[in-house]
Order: structure tokens, then sequence, then C-alpha cells
């Protein structure tokens, strides 16, 4: 094991003065490695923390502890200004600058950092940390230039996997809107043009399940609910461990969380594989339980569309950082309700779509299991 510092030194430059703007990237604009958004600034309206440039060779990453981003200069990004929340590394003359950027997203690397990491309210890597991460001896440049061939491959096969899989979720969406058109301006000459608090049940009671039954039920915290209506259902409690405190659903109910931002983000979900049919979770989550005549999976696609997120934005209440949408905002939100068999229709297509995101995502699990592996061997 070597220092990596000994095969490459601290990058970036400070800013000086310029003319015009130039995009100004935070920590919080990577996501997957990838530059997602930007400010554009002047020199003299820069924020302090925008202070580093970087070199075509460099390779940066962020010094948050827990926190994966990494970023090699290119042509197109080497204009960008970068905030000191980076570092940024140099490769010496041995060491090849992709081998450096995959090192870097190592779990050889990342936990040597989050180890190294100082400070009382956000924990940061600095320079006496990174001073002590260690890497393996290098390899010959011809090896290294192998094995990042390896992983750049892989690199594409996930990423290939990652955009099927979302093409699929963009089409459920495209489906909904040629079945039924724009929430915002569908065709109210449907069944029904009428609130959504008369067609549901919203936030049912406890009271409905038999305080005596001693029976497991599923336990959903906001974390086993993601952005994209997944649900993890496998937490399994007893009835009396968790009846008091929380909310409560039953199968096929709909879920939609009330708190910015998780509300913002999209997190939400039709209950399914509940245990006994009975599920319990965060209190930050609304329920809403359709009648005969609405199809949750039909009703919780509505929900997820930017424009219905936005009137519920509308109507939030609360502090600045605790805002809520109130469940008054259910029983007042007008909907025009297709017929149940057009409704029925549309979730018989989701189901097949997302047995087919199913199979991409086994598919993208094995990758990411041999790029774990791979990345082990080569970086410990």
């Amino acid at each position: 094991m070597i220092k990596l510092l000994d095969v490459c030194k601290i990058g970036g430059k400070a800013v000086k003065d310029f003319e015009g703007e130039k995009k100004y990237i935070a920590t919080g604009d990577i996501i997957d490695n990838q530059i997602v958004s930007f400010e554009k600034v002047t020199y003299k309206n820069k924020p302090s923390r925008a202070n580093i440039l970087i070199d075509i060779n460099d390779v940066i990453f962020a010094k948050m502890q827990n926190t994966i981003k990494v970023l090699k200069a290119n042509e197109n990004n080497i204009t960008n200004i970068y905030s000191t929340g980076f570092y940024s590394l140099t490769p010496g003359q041995n060491l090849s600058k992709d081998y450096l950027y995959y090192f870097l997203n190592s779990k050889s690397f990342n936990s040597q950092k989050d180890k190294n990491c100082s400070g009382a309210t956000q924990k940061a890597l600095n320079n006496e940390g990174l001073e002590k991460i260690l890497i393996k001896d290098l390899p010959s440049m011809e090896e290294q230039l192998k094995i990042v061939k390896k992983l750049s491959l892989l690199d594409e096969l996930v990423n290939y996997k990652k955009n099927e899989i979302n093409k699929l979720e963009e089409l459920i969406k495209s489906q909904f809107v040629e079945m039924f058109g724009n929430i915002k301006n569908n065709d109210k000459s449907w069944n029904c043009y009428d609130y959504i608090g008369n067609h549901c049940i919203l936030n049912p009671k406890k009271s409905e399940i038999n305080d005596l039954a001693n029976i497991d039920v599923s336990f959903v915290p906001m974390q086993n609910v993601s952005e994209k209506g997944e649900i993890d259902s496998s937490n399994i409690k007893k009835l009396f461990d968790v009846k008091k405190g929380f909310t409560y659903f039953r199968e096929n109910d709909v879920l939609f969380a009330k708190i910015t931002p998780c509300m913002e983000n999209g997190k939400g979900a039709v209950a399914r594989g509940l245990k006994n049919d009975i599920g319990f979770g965060s209190t930050e989550f609304h329920v809403i339980r359709p009648n005969d005549n609405i199809n949750s999976v039909w009703l919780y696609t509505y929900t997820t569309f930017d424009s219905f997120r936005k009137d519920a934005e509308k109507k939030m209440t609360g502090s600045a950082g605790q805002k809520r949408v109130p469940i008054s905002f259910f029983e007042n939100y007008k909907i025009a309700i297709p017929p149940i068999e057009l409704q029925n229709k549309f979730e018989a297509i989701v189901e097949q779509i997302d047995k087919q995101k199913f199979e991409f995502e086994k598919q993208l699990e094995k990758l990411e299991e041999l790029q774990a592996s791979l990345m082990q061997e080569y970086f410990g």
C-alpha cells in the first residue's frame, strides 16, 4: 500500500477575475457522477465557495462524509467554476486519470475518506485526512488501462439498463396521457367530475381493526417507499407494537407523502404485498382508499404528475421547513373520473410494463454485483 498523494497531487486553482458569466457547480449539482444542474455567476456575484478551476488532467471528488460524487475533467467541463466542497486531484506520471477516477469511486477509498473526515456539523475531508488515504501498489500503466476498459464497459451496461428502466417509467405516464388526456385539461365528460374526497376514504381509522388481534403486519417507514412508486413491505411487526402512533393502511390503498421535501420528490405508492393485507407506517403519509369506481393504480399515477404535486404544494401549511399537505386538499380537489373499465385496462398495461421493468432491474442488480466484485478485486 502507498499513500494516494505519493502518486497524485492536490490540483485546482483559485478563480481570478473574469468577464461575463461562468457555470458554477456546487456539490449538489452532481448526481450519479453527472452534472445535472448549475448556476450562472459573474466574478462579482459568485458565492465565496465558487473558487476552484480544474485542469484537463484532473479528477474531482466531494469532500463531505458519506458522499460519493466524482467527476473527470474534460473539454466540456473545465471552463466551469467548482465549489471548494470538492478536492481536485492531478494524477502523477504513473497513474492513469481514469484509474484514479475508479479508485475514488471504490469502497476502499470512500471508507478511508469517511473515517478521516472531521468537523462539528458537516464532517468533511481536509488535507490532513487526505494525507492518510492509501491505495494499493499501482499496476503498470498497461494493466491500469486494461482495468479501466473493463470497468468502463460495465459502466456503459449499467447506464444502459438504468436508462431502459427510466424509459419504462416514462412510458407509464405517456400511456396515461394517451388514454386519459392531460390531467389539467382532461375530458370532463367522463363518468363524473368530482372531489377525490367523495370517492375515497381518506386516512382510514385504525379502529376498523380488532384491538385484540395479535397478528403480523407490515411496517413501512418513510425510507421504505421510493420516489418511483416502489414499496418494501418485508419489515414485519406484531399489530399491537405498531397500532398506536403510526399511519394505518390496507392492501391497494394509495400512500402519499405529505411533508416537504418527500412530497415534492414524489414519494408514494400503491400499498402491495402487505402481511395479512395490513400495513402501518410513517405518520407523514396520507392514505387514500378508493371506492369501487376508482382504480388504485390509476389514482396513484394521477398523483405523480408534476401539475398535481404543484397544486398540492400550494395548499401546504406549517412552518417553512416542515410544511405539510393537509387532508383537506384531497377532500376539495376535483378530478375527472373515467369509466372503471378503462382504468382497469390501464392497470393491466402498467402490470406488463412493471414485469419488463422487474426483469431489467434483476439484470441491473447482477451487473452492479459484478461491478462491486471487480472494484473490490482491483482496489481492495
